[in-house]
């Protein structure tokens, strides 16, 4: 009998000691909400929105301090998402924040650079390299279209050159809701 009391005892023990190592290994860190609103973004961190980059605007949207349609980069297609997310009604992109424009990257003319690194330290997401007085050079595939390269740049060598459209990047121009569904079929 105190053998059987042991073992549930040492059971118990064990049990409770895993069920606090997971509580503080699988912790979960800030609000989901703000996760999947920031999920939502662009990634752009192009600072548009009046927020410092993606996961700042979202975690405003989350409190309520920012409204749903600040994020030119994210257009109309964003709105709706986050619209859909929260349940609030679409607003059209504020016009305050900027325009929707096409998905672009940024090019730099490698024959006017003069290898002022200014344009690597403005852009957020390292998609730049290049060395003092040395050509730069745009890596495309981490670029976002932020813009953020072309204010700083003192010989106007950079410029952005839109995304051609691909079967990945193609979107149909017109929003289809559930219910124009349902009402055409």
């Amino acid at each position: 009998m105190l053998e059987a009391i042991l073992v549930m005892a040492l059971g118990a023990v064990l049990l409770g000691a895993a069920l606090g190592y997971a509580a503080v290994r699988f912790k979960v860190e800030g609000d989901p909400l703000v996760e999947k609103i920031d999920a939502l973004l662009p990634q752009t961190q192009c600072g548009q929105c009046g927020y410092p980059g993606c996961k700042p605007y979202a975690e405003a949207i989350a409190k309520g301090e920012a409204d749903i349609n600040q994020c030119p980069p994210g257009g109309e297609e964003g709105i709706r998402k986050l619209a859909d997310l929260l349940g609030r009604e679409f607003k059209p992109l504020s016009a305050e924040h900027g325009i929707e424009k096409p998905k672009s990257v940024a090019v730099i003319d490698e024959n006017l650079c003069i290898g002022c690194t200014l344009c690597l330290q403005a852009c957020p997401v390292d998609a730049i390299i290049g060395a003092a007085k040395q050509m730069h050079t745009v890596i495309a595939a981490q670029c976002t279209g932020c813009e953020l390269c072309i204010p700083p740049c003192p010989v106007n060598c950079i410029h952005m050159q839109p995304l051609p459209e691909t079967l990945d990047t193609w979107k149909w121009k017109y929003p289809v809701t559930p219910l124009k569904v349902a009402a055409h079929a």
